[in-house]
């Protein structure tokens, strides 16, 4: 093993010690009377401290979002090539301009209360903009800053390693792809889908491995995750929803990649060769050293603390500006639909009998929020919050979580990729994970409740 400094452990060892801590460490919050991570917990705290004002501030960052993406699409993206990220920030296709600025008119109608009530009701963007908003800036705002502690400092790399040998048995996949599945599921799903598609493009996975990797460990982020559970008013509860995510997920894991249509993905490469990388662990290595190793050598190329805040402004700015007009926008438009329409409900009654079957409490009421997600993932958690049974709004958030595949962000985002699916593709995949976790989802409720 290669001689390190002390200080070289101890740059991988303690920013990935406070990242676990932050993320995943279980608190009980005394204000709330929670049980909690220590991310929600300073979430929660800002949110109170800035109640009176958040609305307001949500409206200034949609607004700024749909202003600079519209200067841009007219002055062209050359306009920015000096600031790559902003230019990546702003410079967005017409279909996401055309939502961005959809989210702006939304906002401003609702935070002044002008135009028709549907729109700016409390059930409907009143709903998005004076709440759910309010959880997503103060939620982002510390994950976004305090990420890179994960991504950044060798965890990636010594979780990587370690799961090598799990990854082509169970999920016949590259063990280096447990590192696009870690990166998502610790920061974010685009995370996943953009290191996806790079590694692709690049000829490191096959078609159907790409195919494969962004629809199925293109996870949900634990910071989504706990806005999610947080929406249907039951964040005591993140600990056991969170278990019976990640096992849900683990199952559709198992199953997706052996039926169609990610099976019948043709075993090409982009490239005329496929790279040929080396997987194997090195003799003179166990498992963990080479691991740990990988991990050590990571965290010291990270000397700039600078760097490190950068990084997390630019995490918390893609998150608020990329996200939330989204939200707005989908949302609102969503919402509408159902408050004051019975499109949902129709799309929902085949699921009533399969509900009713699993004796899941308020099983219509729940049916309208099962295909929706598929606009946005937040949709289902903001419908089904007025639900009155604890166990039923548990389902729809979990449930909305394990699909996965949402128009509004990932699968916006592998449509336009260069990974090898299409909307009817995406659609079916979301139908199938919905059929393979909704009973396994329903089965950890009636232990949990």
């Amino acid at each position: 093993m290669k001689n390190y400094r002390a200080v070289d452990h101890l740059k991988f060892i303690i920013p990935s010690l406070i990242g676990i801590i932050l993320f995943m460490v279980p608190f009980y919050d005394k204000n709330q009377e929670v049980v909690t991570i220590p991310i929600a917990i300073l979430s929660g705290w800002l949110e109170t401290a800035l109640a009176d004002h958040l609305s307001f501030i949500m409206m200034i960052i949609i607004s700024i979002t749909a202003i600079g993406s519209i200067v841009i699409r007219l002055t062209g993206p050359a306009f920015l090539d000096q600031f790559p990220f902003f230019q990546s920030l702003f410079y967005v296709s017409p279909v996401w301009l055309i939502t961005r600025i959809l989210g702006m008119v939304f906002a401003i109608m609702v935070y002044y209360q002008i135009g028709p009530e549907a729109i700016i009701s409390e059930n409907t963007g009143g709903l998005l903009l004076d709440s759910l908003l309010h959880v997503l800036f103060a939620v982002f705002l510390f994950a976004g800053l305090f990420l890179p502690l994960l991504l950044n400092y060798g965890l990636l790399e010594l979780v990587g390693v370690l799961l090598t040998k799990v990854m082509r048995p169970l999920f016949t996949l590259p063990g280096r792809s447990s590192i696009d599945s870690i990166a998502s599921w610790l920061g974010d799903g685009t995370i996943g889908v953009l290191l996806t598609s790079k590694q692709y493009e690049e000829g490191y996975y096959s078609k159907r491995e790409a195919a494969v990797i962004g629809t199925t460990f293109s996870v949900v982020s634990i910071t989504f995750s706990l806005v999610v559970i947080s929406e249907v008013g039951l964040s005591h509860m993140f600990v056991p929803f969170y278990l019976t995510v990640a096992f849900a997920g683990f199952v559709a894991a198992l199953i997706m990649p052996r039926i169609p249509p990610l099976s019948r993905k043709p075993r090409t490469y982009v490239t005329e060769e496929a790279e040929d990388i080396e997987e194997e662990i090195p003799e003179e290595h166990s498992m963990f050293s080479y691991a740990y190793q990988q991990a050590v050598e990571r965290g010291s190329k990270e000397t700039s603390v600078k760097k490190f805040f950068k990084q997390g402004a630019q995490n918390i700015l893609d998150m608020w500006m990329g996200v939330a007009p989204i939200v707005m926008a989908l949302g609102t438009i969503a919402l509408v639909i159902a408050e004051f329409t019975p499109f949902f409900t129709w799309l929902g009654y085949p699921f009533i009998p399969l509900l009713e079957l699993m004796q899941v409490p308020y099983a219509a009421e729940a049916s309208e929020t099962i295909l929706v997600g598929f606009a946005d993932m937040f949709l289902p958690a903001i419908i089904g919050a007025s639900i009155e049974s604890e166990m039923t709004r548990f389902i729809i958030a979990t449930l909305s979580v394990t699909q996965l595949i949402y128009m509004s962000e990932v699968g916006g985002l592998l449509l336009g990729s260069k990974i090898p699916v299409n909307m009817k593709d995406l659609f079916i995949i979301f139908l199938l994970r919905t059929l393979i976790t909704l009973p396994i989802i329903v089965l950890a409720a009636h232990l949990i409740f």
